[in-house]
């Protein structure tokens, strides 16, 4: 798998193309950006990676099936702005499945919602142990559960694995507090035997942009005998507890 230098002459170029390419499809169908600018970044980074890597600009939230451009082709990966977002998502949704291009609609509803989080967000999650421990077993959590597990765990009532399974570059932009491993999806297979060796009964729990490539990592990691993955379904961009750069 070709490795993607952020800070390269390429991949800046690179960049700079797809930011047109994205303001393109916001006029052609009078979408608008999500009003978290983070999501906008990540989405715009993962296009401008696969643009690089795959000659395509694959929607960044999935993985790509295939090694060679035939197979590529004949696995109906999605290519932005995909048809289940045009057809779909965005009509019923407001979003497409990755944030980046919404109806103006959901972006003001969003907008003020964003602004109601960040007054009434600051308060104790409070869970007991017995608690934290049966949300564990969950298999799918939601931004609120991570934070209080997380909490949780800073507290010494429980143990897990947080992991990320962006690309190097999403995690550098920006990833959860409290997250303990990387595990690129580009390279889970080398990977998730190199970072979670000796972990296949402990409780993991796997986030990524949106929970898409989470969620087939989760399947993955069941059928190697992991035996308590949890996944962070909205991925990152629902979740609303602290986060860093770097």
């Amino acid at each position: 798998m070709q490795q993607i230098d952020m800070n390269s002459d390429e991949f800046q170029a690179e960049m700079e193309k797809t930011g047109k390419f994205v303001d393109k499809v916001y006029s052609q169908f009078g979408w608008v950006p999500n009003p978290n600018e983070e999501v906008n970044e990540g989405v715009t980074m993962g296009l401008a990676r696969n643009k690089l890597i795959y000659g395509k600009r694959f929607c960044p939230c999935f993985m790509v099936i295939g090694e060679t451009k035939e197979e590529q082709k004949a696995a109906d990966n999605r290519i932005c702005p995909c048809t289940p977002a045009i057809e779909k998502e965005i009509p019923e949704d407001g979003l497409c499945h990755c944030g980046i291009f919404c109806t103006s609609e959901y972006a003001a509803a969003q907008a003020q919602h964003n602004e109601i989080e960040e007054i009434v967000h600051e308060h104790s999650r409070g869970l007991t142990k017995e608690q934290a421990e049966t949300l564990l077993q969950e298999e799918q959590l939601d931004g609120d559960e991570l934070e209080a597990l997380i909490e949780a765990k800073n507290l010494g009532m429980i143990y897990f694995t947080l992991v990320d399974t962006r690309e190097h570059m999403e995690y550098q932009m920006a990833h959860i507090v409290g997250t303990d491993v990387l595990v690129p999806t580009s390279q889970f297979y080398a990977k998730v035997e190199e970072e979670l060796a000796g972990k296949k009964s402990e409780n993991i729990i796997l986030y990524c942009h949106s929970g898409s490539r989470s969620y087939q990592v989760q399947h993955a990691m069941k059928g190697m005998g992991f035996e308590h993955v949890c996944n962070l379904r909205p991925g990152i961009i629902g979740f609303s507890g602290e986060t860093q750069r770097g």
